[in-house]
């Protein structure tokens, strides 16, 4: 027998140190060759780590959280025969970014290339693994470390009647889905902390059918329990960016009402008539388009600022960042070169990045290098929003709800139109007041007169 120490692999592109996100093994573990074994999060993306040998883990090094150093030894296997070299290690795993990769540098509300609003999405959580994403966008799941947790450990005492049980969000949504009630089943975790191989030994046993109808009933009584948990990997960096883009960008807001009754029509007409191989329109195309026609006259606007050595780079072609939420957190998939696209070929670039970004198949160059940020809660309702500005951009648009409201016309009688608050933010060094206000105008004229957004 002999000892291999595995060190953080170089996972390229000159990083030196990455965050552990999530270990899949345990102590006692057996481990066979390119098994995965680790997530870690670099400043570009989530990198799987892959198991260098077949054995069995004897030290894991490392909690969740901890920052690392490329080469500092994370984990000790016992194998049979003499231990390779490092040169035969597996190379971690590249290209695509996993659905927890975290969003190109800062994007709005959290700056981490990420926005607050976006179009939610959620993802059930493969009720198998212990690595299960949350099934609430945002929520972060849990990566504290096992302490004698799994199968086999000797469950926890029981806990106090009426206490919450601690558990990951995918472990309650298992619990959920399974009609379990999660006070009746004993945690092996950290401070009895429910685990996905303490379900699977309460179903086992039979204890399925000991529902919550069963349960005693919670009534009136007052909620003590509470939750701890780490921020780390993506939910860290989306803390981090948010608080780069609120402590060094001074934000303007501008709010206008725009009436989008005659676009409404024509967007009714075209997905009506569309050919079946096109993606069905929706809001985000026709304002796309109405930016990428507005920032010629405002470039600073579809810009970046490095605040550190004063620079201004402004873009000729519009890089459209659309905020998404997924299961992992909030991301920001880029349309790049918008300018050069009709508003069906943007409709089909929306859907393929959305998804992409929902099932965790972005790449790194899709999540980054926006210009320009558009966020949308629309469909969470909401008439006003006050967006954070995706740094280092100067600039981030905000969709709100559509609704019909009541409006004088031209002849002073009172007609139902279908109203909607876009609510932008700017960044004050760059962009005035009234230079802001000049594109939002700009863009309530194209998207209220929509021809126009097909003349050249």
């Amino acid at each position: 027998m002999a000892e291999y120490t595995y060190k953080l692999p170089d996972v390229g592109e000159g990083v030196v140190e990455a965050e552990i996100v999530e270990w899949h093994i345990k102590e006692g573990d057996k481990v066979v060759e390119d098994q995965h074994i680790l997530d870690v999060m670099t400043d570009k993306a989530t990198v799987e780590i892959p198991c260098a040998v077949n054995g069995v883990v004897k030290k894991i090094v490392g909690e969740p959280g901890e920052v690392l150093a490329v080469g500092t030894v994370i984990l000790v296997i016992e194998i049979d025969g003499t231990a390779p070299t490092e040169d035969d290690a597996p190379a971690p795993a590249k290209g695509e970014a996993k659905a927890d990769s975290s969003p190109p540098p800062p994007a709005e509300e959290v700056s981490a290339k990420r926005t607050e609003g976006g179009s939610a999405a959620s993802e059930k959580p493969d009720a198998p693994k212990a690595s299960a994403a949350p099934s609430v966008p945002g929520q972060v799941r849990d990566t504290s470390p096992a302490s004698g947790g799994g199968k086999g450990a000797a469950p926890a005492p029981s806990r106090p009647s009426g206490e919450r049980p601690l558990a990951s969000p995918a472990v309650r949504q298992r619990a959920l889905e399974a009609d379990i009630d999660l006070s009746a089943v004993p945690g092996s975790g950290p401070a009895g902390r429910v685990t996905h191989d303490d379900l699977d030994d309460f179903i086992a046993s039979g204890g399925r059918l000991a529902s919550r109808a069963g349960a005693t009933a919670p009534g009136r009584a007052p909620r003590t329990g509470t939750e701890t948990i780490k921020i780390i990997g993506l939910r860290r960096k989306i803390a981090e960016n948010m608080a780069l883009a609120k402590r060094t960008i001074p934000h303007i807001a501008y709010v206008e009402e725009i009436d989008l009754t005659a676009l409404e029509d024509l967007r009714a007409h075209l997905n009506a008539s569309r050919k079946e191989r096109r993606e069905k329109l929706t809001i985000i195309p026709f304002l796309v388009t109405a930016l990428t026609k507005a920032v010629v006259d405002v470039p600073q606007a579809n810009a970046h600022y490095d605040t550190e050595n004063a620079v201004l780079t402004q873009y000729q072609g519009v890089h459209c960042g659309i905020a998404a939420a997924t299961p992992k957190g909030l991301m920001v998939p880029v349309i790049r070169h918008a300018e050069a696209m009709d508003i069906w070929q943007i409709a089909a670039e929306v859907k393929r990045l959305a998804e992409a970004a929902r099932t965790g198949k972005a790449t790194k160059e899709e999540l980054s290098g926006s210009t320009i940020t558009i966020t949308s809660l629309g469909a969470m309702g909401g008439i006003v929003t006050t967006p954070v500005i995706n740094h280092p951009e100067t600039a981030i648009i905000g969709v709100n709800k559509l609704q019909v409201l009541p409006r004088y016309n031209a002849e002073g009688q009172i007609t139902p139109r279908k109203i909607m608050n876009l609510s932008s933010s700017f960044d004050h060094r760059i962009v005035d007041g009234y230079e802001a206000a000049r594109l939002i105008q700009a863009v309530k004229a194209y998207l209220e007169h929509p021809a126009t957004l097909f003349m050249e």
